[in-house]
Formats: structure tokens, C-alpha cells, sequence
């Protein structure tokens, strides 16, 4: 269960015991080999002690005990003395101790030829254990559920159309980048490319978490393990393989799956002095029932507190949480980088949203200009040429044109300039004309050094933004940009944001999230993943806004699928149902403890009734993680 633990086959972790969880999950048929053996252990040591409960002879009962607890027991000798060579005492120390010391004080006495014998005890113990095991064993395996959902996705093969025109099925493993692919009603999209043909919607739900059907045509992107619910397209591979974003987010998925929180330091702590201190306990409970003249007692009770106080339930309390939480955020288009972000991101107080792609629609267009026809033609002649944030909208609005383009200069957060049909063509922001002291609020276009008018453009704001804000509630939202005051503020003032940056350079970003962050907020901020890179790394919590195959995956500590606000707020949703999660499986593994320690030392509670309680313990604690899986986000 520790992620730092790396191992080429399945086994126990070497520092809490507990079975390792595979790196990589596949949806191959394959038997758990563990789960297989801790069955048959537990039946065979089932059957075994059944007869033990019903008082036989001393022979007989070491007969039927010894498989038991030497077999059936044996993962838990092996495991506890690993711990006592690599010094990280765990739960198998405990259960060995425990189960040992019952078994060979009994093989003593009954060569000595007394009759207070404990092979029942111990046989019962090592059984129950073995049951707590399996019940473990199958509960963790549905926690795996998310990634294999995800992994199901992808279809096994796809109708790839050849250069001669025919049309043959292939594995997916055999498609490459530039083929021609099919993809009819009903079918899933095979890789990440984009429709060269056809029109029809598709079920982005398992991607983007978003219920709608969307639309698509030619030049529209489409994604791996999408389903098309209505029409047929032609397709062009792109992406493929390990490259497509469905590959991505199991993998992204799987990495937050092993990583820590750091609320688990907690419980590591804790761990760290519990084992050892539980031994000491044992010991004095024993040599305080044996003062009193008991040794039966003294005995029975000091075994009673080594299984009572397996810390089994400590150690699964976070990691199980993680796991599931992680896996139910990627079904919902919410990825994970890693478990400190998620957990971050409940505590957060201020969120830092960039207002192009994010608030709006990031698809700017001219809504008026009072420039000439000819004017209009030199400015979208350098636009054409230019990599301009606006030059696509001022391209489509204005008429096609032709002209000679060279010298081209883009000035991030200023403008654009260049040289058309030997006129010098300038175009941007009145910053980018200080000395010229032209009014702020509008695009301005200077030709031959001379100011000849302005263009409007207008980014619309995004539907679902309005509502997002509203879920959003209780958080102080900074919007940020680099469009004008009055742009932003006009923005601002329509969704009720009060706390405006305006006109702020790609490289001043990152500033403002400091100089938040210096007023002792907690600052979460939401950006393309690309362009606001140091801003998301400089927040607390770096929010990649994405759409499609670009995403930019590995850019932030969450990134969301689907380019919309309302998935900030699933993602808080998610981490606030995470750590309540986290936090009631810590307080009922304390509880528990602290409450089992003093009633087993005072021989309130024998032995098998403590390995029972120390079973539904566990299974308790992973019972609660699996509720994770049924939050509404």
C-alpha cells in the first residue's frame, strides 16, 4: 500500500504487510492469485476449527490446530518476521505474536501435562484473520473498478478504409496516425483523431462527464472510447496508442491511485509508535493478570490486546479513500494528478480564473469596426500571417484578401505588427501605443505610424458559467486577464465577479497569484494548462481547463477534461466528500483502538472476539471508502 514500495511481482509490502496494488491495471481475465490462496486457507482452516469449539482432548485438538496455524497461518509468520528484520513493525506482528505465542505456550503445557491449553484460540484467531484478508482482499478489488471502466472503453478493433478504397477490421494495436477509419452508429471511436466526413453526435459522457450528446462534423476533434449515438463519420487517426487522451487519464489515474495525501503523515506517525507501544502494553497487561496470581489470565488478556490492536484500519484509512476518489473524479472528466492536490484543493479560499476559455467561450469575433474596406484587408492580411490571439476572429470577419506579408512581430498581451504591401500595419492594445495616447477599451489599428480606427471584439461568456459561479459560492474569484480594464470590468460586472486584473502580461500572472497568496489566502487557479503554466504552478492548486485531445495533461495538479467551470466545482465536491471520507475512517480506527486496548487489557474481551472486532474493523473502514463511488458530482 505504499506507494514508494516498487516490486516486479505481486506480493506483501515490505513496511506495512498489506498486499501491493498493481501499477498498471489491465482488463485481462486474470485470477488474483492472493485472494485464490487466502480462500483456500481460509477454507481448509475453517473446516479445521469447527471441531476445536466443542472442548477434545489435548492430541486431537493439537492435530487439528497445527495446519491451522502453521498453514493456514504461515503468510503472517512470514510477513511478521520480515517486519522485525526490516525493523517496520505492522498488523502481522501483532497477529504473529499473538497466534505464536498461544500455539507454542499450548504445545508446552501439553507436554507437560497441564490442561489449560489455547489451541482453540489460536486456530480461531488465524481463521478469523484469513477471513479479514479475503473480505479485504475483494473489497480492494473493486476499488481497480474506475480504471477498468475506463480501459473498457477502447474497442478491440476498427474499420480501418484502405488506399484502394476497401474497408477491413484491425486490431487497435495495428492503427497508426493518418489512417482512414469508419466509425458507425453504435461503435466507439478506436483512437483520437479528427472527422474528415459525415456528421453525428457522440457520447462524451465517460470522458467529459458531461450527459449531453455533442455534436460533430468535418474538422471537429474526437476522442478514444467516445460512442457515436447518432450517424456515421470518416475519421482521420491522430492519436493512438499510448498517445491518446483515453491512455492518458488511466495513466494519470493510476499514478494519483498510488500516491499520498498528506493528511496519511498522520497516520504514518501514529503507526510509527503504535505497534511497539501495543507490544509494551501486552507485556505489562501479562505481568499485571500474573501478580494477581492468574497466568490463564495474564495470558489470554496480553494476547487479547496484540490482535484488538492490529492497526490494520489505520493504514487503510487514506490510501482507500485516495483510490476511490480518484477513480470516481476520472469517470466524471475531473483527473487527478496526485492526492495532495485533491486534498489541497478542499481548503482552498480563493479561486484565480483566467476569463478567456474559461469564463467565455475563448472564440472571440468582430462586432464593429469603423475601419476602410482596404484598411480592413491589410489589417486581416497580417492577422493571416500572424499567431495573434484575435487573428481568427478578425481573419473570419473580414472579406479574403491577398497581399504581399513580412517582418511579422507578435508582442504577447500588446499586439501584432508587420509589414503589408509596404505599409507598416500595427494592431493591439492602446499599451501598445502609449506614446500615441489613444483611449484603453478597444483593439486600436495604427498604418504607416498614424492611428486610422478601432475593432470591437467580443468573446461571449459561456453558458454554464453563471451557474458554475453560483456552485462556486463561499470562494472569493479573482478573474484574470490581459483584455482591457474595460472589457473585463463589463465582464465582470454581468456574472457578479467583483475582483477584477486587468490587463495583465502572460509573465505577470504568476505575480498576482503570489502577491495573493503573500495575504495568506489559498489560491487555486484555473487556466489553459499551457500559456498560464508558472501561474498554475505558483497556486496551491494548478486547475488545467481543457477540451478534447488538448489538453494539456500534465501541467496542473487537476486538470479537467472538458473545459467548463462547473467542473471546478465537482472537483471541490469531490475533495470535500474525500477528506470528510478520509476523516471518518481515522476517527473509527482511533476510536477503535483506543477503546479495544483498555477493554481487552482489563479481560473484557478474549481473544476471538477480538480478532473478529479487529476483521470488521478493516472491512468497516474500506465499506466507507466504496461510498465515495455514489457522491453526485
Amino acid at each position: 500500500m505504499h506507494p514508494e514500495v516498487i516490486a516486479d511481482k505481486p506480493g506483501p509490502c515490505p513496511i506495512c504487510g498489506m498486499a501491493l496494488e498493481p501499477r498498471v491495471v489491465t482488463l485481462e481475465d486474470k485470477p488474483n492469485e492472493e485472494l485464490r490462496d487466502m480462500q483456500r486457507r481460509f477454507v481448509i482452516s475453517a473446516i479445521l476449527t469447527v471441531p476445536l469449539m466443542f472442548m477434545i482432548p489435548g492430541w486431537l485438538a493439537l492435530t487439528l490446530a497445527t495446519p491451522v496455524v502453521l498453514w493456514g497461518g504461515a503468510p503472517f509468520f512470514v510477513r511478521g518476521w520480515r517486519s522485525l528484520l526490516t525493523r517496520n513493525l505492522n498488523m502481522f506482528t501483532l497477529i504473529a505474536l499473538g497466534t505464536g505465542v498461544s500455539y507454542v505456550y499450548s504445545l508446552i503445557a501439553m507436554l507437560l501435562g497441564r490442561h489449560d491449553l489455547y489451541f482453540e484460540p489460536a486456530a480461531a484467531i488465524t481463521t478469523l484473520v484469513l477471513l479479514g484478508q479475503v473480505l479485504e482482499l475483494r473489497a480492494r478489488e473493486k476499488t481497480s473498478g474506475a480504471i477498468k471502466a475506463l480501459l473498457g472503453l477502447a474497442p478491440k478493433n476498427a474499420r480501418v478504409i484502405m488506399d484502394n478504397g476497401m474497408e477491413h477490421d484491425m486490431p487497435i494495436a495495428s492503427i497508426h496516425a493518418g489512417m482512414r477509419i469508419r466509425v458507425r452508429p453504435g461503435e466507439r471511436v478506436a483512437v483520437d483523431g479528427v472527422v474528415l466526413e459525415g456528421h453525428c453526435s457522440i457520447d462524451e459522457s465517460m470522458i467529459t462527464g458531461e450527459p449531453m450528446p455533442v455534436e460533430k462534423s468535418a474538422n471537429d476533434k474526437v476522442t478514444a472510447g467516445t460512442v457515436l449515438t447518432t450517424g456515421s463519420i470518416i475519421m482521420r487517426a491522430e492519436r493512438v496508442g499510448a498517445d491518446t487522451l483515453l491512455s492518458q487519464i488511466v495513466r494519470m489515474v493510476a499514478d494519483a491511485q498510488r500516491s499520498r495525501a498528506p493528511i496519511q503523515r498522520l497516520a504514518d506517525v501514529i503507526s510509527a509508535w503504535f505497534v511497539p507501544a501495543v507490544i509494551v502494553t501486552a507485556l505489562i497487561t501479562f505481568i499485571v493478570w500474573f501478580a494477581l496470581g492468574s497466568f490463564t489470565s495474564a495470558l489470554v488478556n496480553a494476547v487479547a490486546v496484540l490482535i484488538i490492536a492490529c492497526p490494520c484500519a489505520l493504514g487503510l484509512a487514506t490510501p482507500m479513500s485516495v483510490m476511490v476518489a480518484t477513480g470516481k473524479g476520472a469517470t466524471a472528466g475531473i483527473l487527478i494528478r496526485n492526492a495532495e492536490a485533491l486534498e489541497t484543493l478542499a481548503r482552498v479560499d480563493t479561486l484565480v480564473v483566467d476569463k478567456t476559455g474559461t469564463l467565455t467561450e475563448g472564440k472571440p469575433r468582430v462586432v464593429a469596426t469603423d475601419l476602410s474596406d482596404e484598411h480592413l484587408r491589410l489589417v486581416a492580411s497580417l492577422e493571416r500571417a500572424s499567431e495573434h490571439p484575435l487573428a481568427d476572429a478578425i481573419v473570419r470577419f473580414a472579406p479574403d484578401s491577398a497581399a504581399n506579408v513580412k517582418d511579422v512581430r507578435t508582442l504577447p498581451g500588446l499586439g501584432v505588427s508587420g509589414i503589408v504591401d509596404g505599409h507598416h500595419v500595427a494592431i493591439g492594445n492602446a499599451r501598445m501605443f502609449e506614446g500615441m495616447h489613444l483611449e484603453p477599451g478597444a483593439i486600436h489599428v495604427v498604418i504607416d505610424y498614424k492611428p486610422v480606427g478601432t475593432i470591437e471584439v467580443a468573446d461571449p461568456i459561456k453558458a454554464s458559467t453563471s451557474e458554475a459561479l453560483r456552485e462556486l459560492r463561499g470562494l472569493d474569484i479573482v478573474m484574470l486577464t490581459g483584455d482591457s480594464r474595460a472589457n473585463a470590468e463589463a465582464v465582470a460586472k454581468s456574472l457578479g465577479i467583483t475582483h477584477v486584473e486587468a490587463e495583465v502580461l502572460p509573465a505577470e500572472k504568476e505575480a498576482v497569484v503570489r502577491r495573493l497568496q503573500s495575504e495568506g489566502r489559498r489560491v487555486a487557479m484555473a487556466g489553459d494548462g499551457v500559456n498560464d503554466a508558472p501561474a498554475l504552478s505558483r497556486a496551491e492548486v494548478g486547475i488545467a481547463m481543457g477540451s478534447g485531445t488538448d489538453i494539456a495533461i500534465e501541467s496542473a495538479g487537476v486538470t479537467l477534461v472538458r473545459g467548463d467551470l462547473r467542473g471546478i466545482a465537482r472537483a471541490r465536491t469531490l475533495s470535500e466528500a474525500m477528506m470528510r471520507n478520509i476523516k471518518q475512517n481515522l476517527f473509527f480506527a482511533f476510536i477503535y483502538n483506543v477503546i479495544g486496548i483498555p477493554i481487552a487489557a482489563l479481560a473484557f474481551l478474549n481473544p476471538m472476539i477480538a480478532s473478529a472486532a479487529m476483521t470488521l474493523s478493516s472491512v468497516t473502514v474500506i465499506a466507507n471508502a466504496l461510498r465515495l463511488r455514489s457522491v453526485k458530482l
